[in-house]
C-alpha cells in the first residue's frame, strides 16, 4: 500500500466517523467536533489526491476543506449555535 493510499484510507475513515456520529445524533452538524473532523479527513483526502495527481478531488477535497475550515472558526468565535 502506498503512503498515498494511507493518507486517503485515515481521511476518508474521519469523514464517514464524523458522518455517522451525526447522523446517530451523537454530535452536531454545527459543533467543533464535526467541523474538525471534516476539516481533517478532507484535508487528508486532498494531499492524497495531489499526490497521485487525481486534480478533480484536490479541488472537491480542497473546498470541504476551506468550508470546514470556515465553519469551524465560525463555531470557535462563537457566531454558531454551538
Amino acid at each position: 500500500m502506498k503512503l498515498s493510499d494511507i493518507i486517503a484510507s485515515v481521511g476518508v475513515t474521519i469523514l464517514l466517523v464524523g458522518f455517522f456520529l451525526n447522523l446517530t445524533k451523537r454530535i452536531e452538524s454545527d459543533g467543533k467536533l464535526y467541523a474538525s473532523l471534516n476539516f481533517i479527513g478532507a484535508g487528508m483526502c486532498g494531499v492524497s489526491s495531489y499526490m497521485i495527481s487525481f486534480y478533480p478531488f484536490v479541488l472537491l477535497e480542497g473546498v470541504w476543506c476551506l468550508v470546514a475550515l470556515f465553519s469551524l472558526l465560525k463555531v470557535s468565535r462563537g457566531t454558531s449555535v454551538k
